[in-house]
């Protein structure tokens, strides 16, 4: 029995399902159920039945591709997905389906056009509009996913993850006061996202107030919350009781979230002491790079999270020359491609990696960051946890310059213990461990440093307190940037800064933002860990 005819583009932009035989439609919705509830066979049952009845139809291959995804086969998803839309070309749910794959599959461009084209057929759909703000917030185009995000969130104001991540968008932009308004509607449909507080709390500039603490106290009573959401209200109530100046019940709300976070992901010392110094003892045995100035176009700002380098990164992208790209996951991700191509995990392929393979590699990391250099010919990259590639960078990317975000040790690791990680770091869980990574990176990126001076600055967050012109000076010439006095004037920077420091980096410098010696003797396994003495004796 053939398929359905497409109507012309006009007319609809979905399927028709009115001339389906009931017992199709039944299948179909039998199919889609099972999908949402993880049985495939169930799932695979109904799609072939529906089939059946009505052969090439193009819900029932979209449904198909859905089940895919589902089951994380995106290849396979894409093949079924693009079958519907050569029977229905202007199906805009099938076109955004396959934006997902596509992302899914590392095609991002091909994922975004997929979602653009589904917003222009079915303008009044939310979904379509969520998927491409989401994705083009992952993307760093922040002012389109925003707006993307802004009108799913009118087409459906009860879409909760459109206005919390119009939040995150518009917090980003420092458009706080907006930003802030999102998030309580947030909270106003569900009182208890997490997401939605942690949101707030990342307002760093903002306090929350004595009634957001009772109401945040009595949240965490309840016995229903999911541990992410039980979680990030920890951590906003750690904020709250900092706030208001109770730092005994602001050290024990943080380490019970604390606590909790670290059941859901462990942290090993151990294991990740033996990864450094894996890395260390392959860093030894590198090649002389192919091409000395390779990788001129990049600044890695790396270190420890919340040391500075959000900071940092505003100084250097407030200059004409540099795009602030934020926090790019392409080295790391570059690396693996080179695992998975090896079949090895990273680190046990480096000693096997010749002067031609690092030069490839560090091809292919400026082939993947290219869009950050469209308007100006040097980009930062600032994710922190990046300081364990420094040494691997002297062959793969030896032009590059790396400044390393240093930050009083205590003050750093009492401020990761904080902060909720939306990703790793996962050793900001317990003080011990904190104190063990802080000693871990210390050791490595020193004797990084000491190997490479003119790759690699240590760029000191005190030091840019008490002497900003000095210090941003250094800060360019280290670059090879000449001096613009925009950089002073780095809180003006009208830019994405897609980290928790988004609110702190568009005020001038302060000088009050050490907060570990009021926690006292609370702080003193951290002290231990770190070498320091205990306040506690």
């Amino acid at each position: 029995m053939p398929g359905p005819a497409p109507p012309p583009p006009h007319r609809r932009a979905e399927p028709c399902l009115d001339g389906l035989p009931a017992a199709a439609v039944a299948r179909l919705q039998a199919a889609a159920r099972a999908i949402r509830d993880g049985d495939e066979h169930a799932a695979r049952q109904a799609l072939d039945a529906a089939l059946g009845l009505a052969p090439e139809h193009p819900e029932t291959l979209r449904l198909y591709g859905v089940l895919h995804l589902r089951r994380q086969r995106p290849a396979e998803a894409q093949a079924w997905l693009r079958r519907a839309l050569a029977r229905w070309p202007d199906y805009a749910l099938a076109h955004s389906d396959l934006g997902t794959a596509l992302q899914a599959t590392g095609d991002g461009e091909a994922a975004l056009a997929s979602w653009r084209r589904a917003c222009a057929l079915a303008p009044d759909a939310p979904m379509p509009w969520f998927n491409l703000g989401r994705n083009l917030q992952q993307a760093g185009a922040t002012a389109e996913a925003a707006e993307a995000l802004q009108r799913a969130a009118a087409l459906a104001p009860d879409l909760l993850p459109a206005q919390v991540l119009l939040g995150d968008a518009l917090a980003h932009l420092g458009r706080l006061d907006e930003a802030d308004a999102r998030y309580r509607a947030a909270l106003a449909l569900h009182p208890a996202c997490g997401d939605a507080w942690r949101g707030l709390a990342n307002l760093k500039t903002r306090p929350l107030s004595a009634d957001e603490r009772t109401r945040l106290a009595g949240l965490l009573r309840r016995d229903d919350l999911a541990p992410p959401d039980r979680i990030a209200l920890g951590f906003a109530l750690g904020k709250a009781c900092e706030d208001q100046g109770d730092y005994a019940a602001a050290f024990a709300a943080l380490g019970e979230a604390n606590a909790q976070q670290r059941r859901l992901a462990p942290w090993q010392a151990g294991a990740f002491h033996a990864l450094v110094e894996a890395v260390r003892a392959a860093d030894a045995a590198l090649p002389e790079p192919a091409d000395p100035a390779l990788g001129r176009e990049a600044i890695f700002i790396v270190g420890l999270p919340r040391s500075g380098s959000t900071l940092f990164e505003q100084i250097l992208a407030a200059h004409p020359q540099v795009e602030g790209a934020s926090e790019l996951p392409d080295l790391p991700e570059t690396l693996a491609e080179e695992s998975r191509r090896r079949g090895q995990p990273f680190p046990q392929w480096l000693a096997r990696a010749s002067a031609a393979d690092w030069l490839r590699l560090g091809k292919r990391y400026l082939e993947r960051t290219a869009r950050w250099r469209a308007q100006r010919p040097r980009h930062t990259d600032k994710l922190p946890e990046n300081w364990l590639y420094a040494g691997l960078l002297r062959a793969m990317l030896p032009g590059a310059r790396i400044v390393d975000a240093r930050r009083d040790a205590l003050e750093a690791g009492w401020s990761c213990y904080k902060q909720q990680f939306y990703r790793l770091p996962h050793f900001a869980c317990a003080l011990t461990d904190i104190a063990a990574y802080i000693r871990d990176y210390e050791r490595a990126m020193d004797a990084w440093r000491a190997a490479g001076p003119a790759r690699i600055r240590t760029q000191c967050y005190e030091a840019l307190l008490a002497d900003p012109e000095r210090e941003i000076r250094a800060l360019l010439d280290f670059c090879g940037l000449p001096f613009d006095p925009a950089c002073l004037d780095f809180h003006r920077a009208e830019r994405s800064v897609r980290t928790a420091s988004a609110a702190q980096v568009r005020q001038p410098l302060r000088r009050d933002t050490a907060r570990a010696e009021r926690y006292g003797a609370l702080l003193d396994p951290l002290r231990l860990g770190l070498g320091l003495p205990p306040l506690g004796g």
